[in-house]
């Protein structure tokens, strides 16, 4: 249920939610236990409706928690079967080209070795998604009195459709594009659309670490390792509700319980 302050001023620089209205021609947010044959849930997780939050504004400073996902139309899916390589890039590797160390060496989509080069894989797509997109910047401790210039930045850069990069729909080459919506009014309602998801995917991170950047230990600099997080997700009316990460209902690693950000 949609409280009154919700329906009526949605955005606003005081710490109150956001709302994106999002669209594209496919988008693909693939079920976790498809390994290899990508099939798309009907709405997207949260991390990917976070990514496209920070693709429009993020600062170390604070995260974004999505508090809503609603469904504008109909989930349609569409078979697609795409080339794809079969080998992956070494992160050191890549650090060495950057650095003049080694010779690049690229990944050849007609290698002659079986365990590289190209395959044909299929992908169950949504064609024509379209969503609107709630959530509401988070401060990490000791930042909380920039809370309204992020809000006030983020409404900026949103308003004049401006990005650090284009946000994409779960793959790079589904392009997402996005519209700022300041009150609910007039807008259209949520379609006519239920389903019991499952477990959902929450995020790939913890999200109350900072995780957009490296810690330096007694072992020197290195990178935060992934925190995977799930929850059980229900599509009602075509509205899928996010709870808070801390909440109980959001199942992450008994290692990472209780960690501060």
């Amino acid at each position: 249920m949609v409280s009154s302050k919700e329906t009526t001023v949605v955005n606003s620089p005081n710490g109150d939610l956001h709302v994106l209205e999002v669209w594209g021609d496919f988008a693909c947010f693939a079920r976790p236990e498809m390994k290899v044959e990508r099939y798309s849930y009907p709405c997207p997780t949260p991390s990917a409706a976070r990514g496209i939050f920070e693709a429009i504004y993020f600062k170390p400073e604070f995260f974004w928690q999505v508090k809503r996902i609603e469904l504008l139309q109909p989930p349609s899916l569409i078979a697609l079967r795409r080339n794809e390589v079969k080998d992956k890039l070494n992160e050191r590797a890549v650090q060495q080209w950057m650095t003049g160390k080694a010779e690049v060496e690229p990944i050849w989509a007609d290698a002659t070795d079986e365990s590289k080069g190209r395959t044909q894989r299929q992908t169950m797509a949504l064609r024509n998604p379209r969503f609107r997109l709630t959530a509401r910047i988070v401060p990490r401790p000791g930042h909380e009195s920039k809370q309204r210039a992020a809000d006030e930045q983020f409404i900026r850069r949103a308003s004049q459709g401006k990005c650090f990069h284009q946000p994409c729909f779960g793959c790079r080459e589904f392009v997402a594009f996005f519209r700022y919506v300041k009150s609910l009014d007039g807008e259209p309602k949520p379609c006519d659309y239920s389903q019991h998801l499952g477990w959902m995917l929450y995020d790939v991170f913890d999200l109350r670490r900072d995780n957009h950047a490296t810690l330096h230990g007694k072992d020197g600099w290195k990178s935060i390792k992934p925190s995977i997080a799930l929850f059980e997700a229900e599509v009602v009316n075509g509205v899928l509700d996010i709870p808070a990460f801390d909440d109980d209902r959001v199942k992450k690693p008994e290692s990472q319980e209780g960690r501060a950000g």
